[in-house]
């Protein structure tokens, strides 16, 4: 088995798509306007930066699904995908999976994101394997914790070899598509990395170590 991984925002999608929800959030009325806007964004600057605190983070991201019932959530996010998907989708990108799929490879998402907001995306690229940060839930509703080891930096590293174990799988012959220099543990894992407009951290480590370096915009 080949496995073709792709990391989500900014990469197989035109945004960051926790950020993008968050901001989706606030124009709805959803969460307080000024302080949520203002948190969701240094946040986002602190990842672009590379020193995101990933448990700060997900306790602020993730709070709103615990104060809300799964049937309110479940509305707002079909609402949000309505409405953002267009501005997410990458044509490119559809094309970048249907080539792996075409030559038989495993296709597979690993993203930090959390998985109520990443769910439908990857079913909406057909991809079947998804490892992203769990939002943990106790009788069907969300508690604002996470289940198991978020899959950020060194995490997504962690999550991916348990699932190798699990399906008794390796990284041979694998790809791994990513915008970010926070992916730089799992690049460095796979025997095919692929930089995928890159943040500049990424593109100069790329270039220095002869990866590929594409555009998918």
């Amino acid at each position: 088995m080949t496995l073709a991984i792709f990391d989500l925002d900014n990469t197989l999608i035109g945004c960051d798509s926790d950020h993008l929800w968050g901001d989706w959030l606030v124009e709805k009325g959803i969460v307080d306007a000024e302080h949520y806007k203002e948190t969701n964004d240094q946040f986002y600057v602190d990842y672009q930066n590379g020193r995101l605190d990933i448990m700060a983070y997900l306790r602020f991201s993730l709070k709103v699904l615990a104060d809300n019932d799964m049937a309110q959530l479940h509305f707002w996010r079909e609402q949000f995908l309505a409405e953002k998907l267009d501005d997410m989708w990458l044509p490119k990108a559809a094309e970048l999976v249907e080539k792996h799929r075409q030559q038989g490879h495993t296709l597979m998402i690993i993203t930090a994101t959390n998985d109520f907001v990443t769910a439908p995306l990857a079913d909406r690229l057909g991809i079947e394997h998804l490892i992203a940060t769990v939002a943990e839930r106790r009788k069907e509703h969300y508690t604002g914790d996470i289940d198991g080891t978020p899959s950020y930096r060194e995490g997504k590293v962690t999550r991916l070899q348990a699932w190798l174990e699990s399906h008794d799988e390796t990284l041979d012959g694998s790809y791994f598509y990513s915008d970010s220099h926070n992916d730089l543990p799992l690049l460095e894992q796979v025997a095919n990395p692929v930089a995928v407009d890159p943040d500049a951290t990424l593109e100069r480590e790329a270039r220095e170590r002869g990866w590929p370096v594409i555009s998918l915009r």
